[in-house]
């Protein structure tokens, strides 16, 4: 367990100490750890008084027991990514999401799941996958949003038109409530409510007194709730009303964490798709496109969902989303994702004909195209799923696009009119959105830009909030329909209910929770919706010069304030953000959590001093900066610069240790071991001399050394036969980077004969460091200095506009990367980092035009290749020119991991006390993965850390590509 820091004397102190007693899981009261749990995806800010993180059921209830005991509320949380602000409030903060997460059994035949509140929607659909399950409501959020979470909001996604919401698979709940005690709530006859109800306990008196409320306000219930179906507001006294089955678990869900903390949940399941579909309609604008729902919908699809131009526009900013341009037809201004699903194929391509018939004689849209296939599919959704993050990271400083009236729905006959009407009270007020959502289901997200730092923004923004709590309500909708109500909308609540009905939703809240213990301020007895707003209560930055350029962010806090919590950092089980948390899944070793950490050191009065800050370095310490965050982060928060520049402070007011010197020196120790191999391998193999490393500098003895060889690259280039050959394509930069060159020269090797085959004359540049290492040590101003010398080298041995090229990711994805920010206004540098290309991706031109061919006899058909991208590989340019490379082998069957960082990350998993988290890291899904592998399976990786991680932790040797295809040629 970490520090918790909670000053002595203090009810945080004495909490603390009752806590430590009584729960098997961990609580923290240190303020960095409160200023974590003070945001959630929302624009709002509260700084809790501690944190606990239950092991179990019996750990919430003593916590919600010791809360009680000192006065304290309690406010129960998942994955953080309420967009309402449901999951901040004062008092004990309750993180179900990091011990509470199993899926605890799963009944194929009964189509039922049963979770602890922290299971992720996506695991939850991988367990359920083996049976053709998955779980109904489909959230934008899978991969990272707790079963929990989704109970509590009673979220609902983009196929509700055919699956409902939350509360439509929710069949049973262990709850502690208010009291601390516990219960199952489900669904019971009326025989065991009235055993229930003679309880002498809080579930007795719930049991006696509900159904008594229920019929006092039964034409309240039955008149004033909004008329339509898609609600996730208020609580659903409807749905116990009229008859209906006394089922408490229906009326918790939705309910935000008010009336009782969820420990677990069983929930049904349905049949997944067995294929799909998917009819895209391009369109000029968002009211073409609404107005083409009516036909989408005759068509009887499972989804139907909108994105507007400003976020297509967004997306094509962006690497990762670069598929999507390739596929549609010209510029349109919106574009309808039609989804249809069953079992038959060409009925499904039947039906996503005849709607794009049927949209051709109404005269909607210009375009249908018709994605049969899951990769096309994969490229159009995802950018779907990423609507969030890429309306986020359009936001400049403070000015974001937020969630307050994005919510909204109405029946989709009337959503045309609506959103023009909408659309006109964002123009009167001055503010511009991005439009997208489920017009399925007449839910639309649209999220104004607005400036919560501006006094008369957040006065705009609540005017704005009450005009059109006022025009949902003339359309007959809902405020909220699938991300509750929170702190944005609760205050409305009163009039959207009106008062019979909103006093029932009162006394229902103090029956559960008499002491106002639970979550409070949510749903009922709200604070104003503009209290607590994170940005106006932001400190202004104080100016503070850094080695890096964060110009682009307007400063360093303003690199890490790009965070808005959406939480993709917390994803597991797929991709490479966030590695270390993959390992421990503690919030401070998320993207977000560090950036949060960032966030408030620099906004100390002396910043400098701040980020010196012991606390804040055991935070960043465990970043890997495998530089994912710059890819995967949908608003892209660079972790990997922000952490280099804050070891840098750090030094500045510490020194620098004396194993970041030497290991920032990587090139340095390779040109040594080198020339003194064999005698440098030597501490590598005796034990007392491993000793020796571990005490004096740190380095584990538990890890193979890499092994220096005497005749390295440089030594092999300058010293075979010079032959002259044709070099049609011309000249270009080989890179000899820090690594490869003096410890797996073959590599290099491979690489420059196979780019002379292609007709390129090959300068090897041996001579300058890129300064890989030291950056990631902090030591930046060396980092500059190695930069711009590297760079003006190359400059001076080639011609303008020639490949700068290499095989290890690390060293030449720097060029492109961290020497622009190191020097952002020299042109030489820049030049440089404009001319870098992978030396797969000059490979794969020759493939291209016939100069390089392997050799057609080379393996028996259906050799597979199992590949391992590195991860700056991945943040830079991708992976796919590689795989294309190795699928130019004939008869070999290329298979891409989707595996994470190896863990190593490079000098980080020799570093004694980073060994375990590294091992973890690549035993997370790399090592399963090449486990799982005949032997006769090629492993094939681009990292010299990876390559060497691989060996480590499964035995099995990994070939960088170019080896393989020059061994082939």
């Amino acid at each position: 367990m970490r520090d918790t820091g909670t000053p002595p004397g203090t009810k945080a102190d004495a909490l603390a100490r009752r806590l430590r007693r009584d729960l098997d899981g961990e609580a923290r009261f240190d303020d960095l750890t409160r200023h974590l749990y003070s945001r959630d995806a929302s624009m709002y800010a509260i700084t809790p008084l501690g944190v606990a993180f239950p092991r179990h059921a019996d750990d919430v209830r003593a916590a919600v027991a010791a809360a009680a005991e000192y006065g304290l509320s309690v406010v129960p949380r998942g994955a953080g990514t309420s967009l309402a602000g449901q999951t901040v409030g004062p008092g004990l903060v309750l993180d179900l999401s990091r011990h509470m997460r199993r899926v605890l059994t799963l009944d194929p035949d009964a189509r039922t799941a049963v979770v602890e509140p922290g299971a992720v929607q996506d695991q939850l659909n991988r367990a359920a996958a083996a049976h053709g399950l998955m779980f109904g409501p489909d959230t934008s959020t899978s991969s990272r949003a707790t079963i929990g979470g989704m109970i509590g909001n009673n979220s609902a996604g983009s196929g509700s038109l055919r699956h409902g919401m939350t509360v439509d698979h929710v069949r049973a709940l262990d709850v502690v409530l208010s009291d601390a005690t516990t219960a199952r709530l489900a669904p019971v006859t009326e025989t065991e409510r009235a055993r229930r109800a003679a309880l002498p306990t809080l579930e007795g008196r719930i049991h006696r007194e509900l159904p008594r409320l229920l019929a006092a306000n039964s034409r309240a219930i039955a008149e004033d709730f909004p008329p339509y179906w898609r609600r996730a507001c208020g609580y659903r006294l409807d749905r116990l009303a009229g008859g209906a089955p006394f089922d408490l678990a229906r009326l918790v869900t939705g309910s935000e964490g008010t009336l009782a903390v969820t420990t677990r949940a069983e929930v049904a399941l349905v049949p997944a798709p067995a294929r799909t579909t998917v009819a895209v309609g391009h369109f000029t604008d968002v009211d073409a496109a609404i107005a083409a729902t009516g036909d989408a919908l005759a068509c009887e699809p499972a989804t139907v969902e909108l994105l507007d131009r400003t976020i297509l526009e967004l997306s094509r900013r962006r690497r990762e989303y670069a598929e999507l341009g390739t596929l549609l037809d010209g510029d349109p201004g919106a574009l309808l994702f039609v989804g249809f699903t069953g079992d038959d194929e060409e009925e499904l391509r039947s039906r996503a004909d005849a709607l794009s018939r049927l949209w051709a004689r109404n005269g909607h849209g210009y375009r249908t195209l018709r994605a049969d296939t899951p990769g096309k599919q994969a490229a159009l959704l995802k950018v779907r799923k990423a609507g969030l993050g890429l309306l986020m990271a359009a936001g400049e400083g403070t000015r974001r696009p937020l969630a307050f009236v994005e919510d909204t729905a109405v029946d989709p006959v009337h959503l045309a009119a609506y959103t023009r009407r909408f659309r006109r009270v964002l123009e009167r007020h001055g503010l511009t959105a991005g439009f997208y959502g489920h017009c399925s289901v007449g839910c639309l997200h649209i999220r104004p830009f607005v400036d919560l730092a501006d006094p008369a923004q957040i006065r705009t923004l609540r005017a704005v909030a009450e005009e059109i709590k006022d025009l949902v309500t003339e359309y007959g909708g809902v405020n909220s329909s699938e991300h509750g109500d929170g702190l944005a909308r609760s205050e409305f609540n009163s009039e959207l209910f009106g008062p019979r009905l909103y006093q029932a939703m009162r006394e229902v809240k103090h029956l559960f929770d008499p002491d106002n213990r639970l979550n409070p301020g949510k749903i009922v007895d709200a604070p104003a919706m503009t209290d607590h707003l994170r940005d106006a209560a932001l400190a202004p930055a104080v100016p503070l010069p850094t080695r890096l350029s964060f110009a682009a962010t307007g400063g360093m806090r303003g690199a890490a304030d790009r965070c808005m919590n959406i939480g993709a950092c917390r994803k597991t089980g797929t991709g490479v953000m966030c590695p270390s948390y993959m390992a421990t899944r503690q919030e401070e070793d998320s993207t977000r959590g560090r950036a949060a950490a960032l966030v408030q050191a620099l906004s100390a009065p002396d910043p400098r001093r701040a980020l010196g800050d012991g606390r804040l370095h055991e935070v960043l310490d465990l970043c890997l900066m495998c530089k994912a965050c710059q890819s995967e982060c949908p608003l892209g928060v660079d972790m990997a610069a922000l952490k280099a520049e804050a070891l840098a402070q750090h030094h500045d007011q510490h020194g620098v240790p004396p194993r970041s010197r030497v290991l920032a020196a990587a090139r340095t120790l390779g040109r040594l071991g080198s020339a003194t191999a064999p005698l440098s391998n030597l501490p590598g193999r005796i034990r007392p001399m491993r000793a020796l490393l571990d005490r004096a500098l740190g380095i584990t003895p538990h890890r193979p050394l890499p092994v220096y060889v005497r005749h390295d690259l440089v030594r092999w280039f300058h010293g075979r036969e010079t032959r002259v050959r044709p070099a049609p394509r011309g000249r270009l930069t080989f890179l000899a980077d820090s690594f490869t060159p003096y410890t797996e020269p073959d590599i290099g090797r491979a690489a420059v004969e196979l780019l002379e085959h292609c007709g390129w004359e090959v300068h090897l540049e041996s001579g300058g460091c890129c300064g890989r290492a030291a950056l990631s040590k902090g030591l930046l101003d060396t980092a500059g200095e190695h930069a711009r010398t590297l760079a003006h080298r190359i400059a001076a041995g080639s011609a303008p506009g020639t490949p700068v090229t290499g095989c290890e990711p690390s060293c030449l994805m720097t060029l492109r990367d961290e020497h622009l920010a190191l020097h952002p206004d020299d042109p030489v540098v820049r030049d440089i980092a404009g001319r870098v290309r992978p030396v797969e991706e000059l490979l794969l031109d020759a493939v291209a035009d016939g100069r390089l061919r392997p050799c057609e006899d080379a393996w028996p058909a259906g050799r597979r290749l199992l590949y391992h991208g590195h991860c700056h590989e991945k943040a830079g340019t991708g992976t796919g020119a590689a795989v294309a490379l190795l699928g130019a082998v004939p008869g070999a069957e290329v298979v891409e991991l989707d595996a994470g960082c190896c863990g190593l990350a490079g000098s980080f998993g020799y570093e004694s006390e980073h060994y375990a988290l590294s091992m973890a890291v690549g035993a997370d899904r790399l090592f399963p993965a090449v486990d799982a592998e005949p032997e006769d399976t090629v492993i094939v990786a681009s990292g010299t850390s990876c390559r060497q991680q691989i060996r480590h932790g499964t035995g099995r040797t990994a070939w960088h590509p170019v080896q393989l295809v020059r061994a082939l040629l």
